[in-house]
């Protein structure tokens, strides 16, 4: 598994591209699964901080169970029209609950600093082991796809 900070070093374009587009609405849809092994998607606020992905959630709510239980993820950046022109960021990979109170303290100051308010006290805080990334853009009449997966580069290809 890959840190975001891994992840920026092997496929610096892809990375910086990606989080571009987490950090334009600071919104995006995880993909956890229940569990029956359904998919269940839910809205979430990553933070890419200290070479890390980020996902901060209330410690009762649904995904957070679905995380304790099933790590696993997809993680899909807002998208803002439907011919995504400012382009569409999806990750996967895993989902480690972080309990250290070190390094929630850490958290709550890079949120802070980055989102402008404070972290709500209760708090379930997941650092993201990255398995791929991925970075779809319009390119005049075709699609440019950008793919990561983890231990090797970034690679495009266009779809038409």
């Amino acid at each position: 598994m890959s840190s975001w900070h891994d992840f920026a070093a092997a496929a610096p374009e892809l990375a910086a591209r990606v989080r571009e587009r987490l950090e334009a609405t600071g919104l995006a849809l995880i993909a956890t699964l229940t569990s029956d092994g359904s998919p269940r998607i839910s809205p979430v606020e990553p933070l890419i901080a200290l070479g890390e992905l980020w996902l901060g959630m209330m410690p009762a709510s649904r995904k957070a169970a679905d995380l304790r239980r099933d790590p696993r993820i997809a993680l899909h950046g807002a998208t803002v029209d439907k011919q995504v022109t400012a382009g569409d960021a999806k990750l996967a990979g895993r989902a480690e609950q972080v309990t250290d109170p070190a390094t929630v303290q850490a958290y709550r100051e890079a949120f802070g600093a980055q989102a402008g308010e404070p972290v709500p006290p209760a708090l379930a805080l997941f650092r993201v082991e990255l398995t791929s990334a991925s970075f779809l853009e319009p390119a005049g009449d075709h699609l440019d796809v950008t793919v990561w997966r983890e231990g090797g580069p970034a690679a495009t290809v266009e779809v038409r």
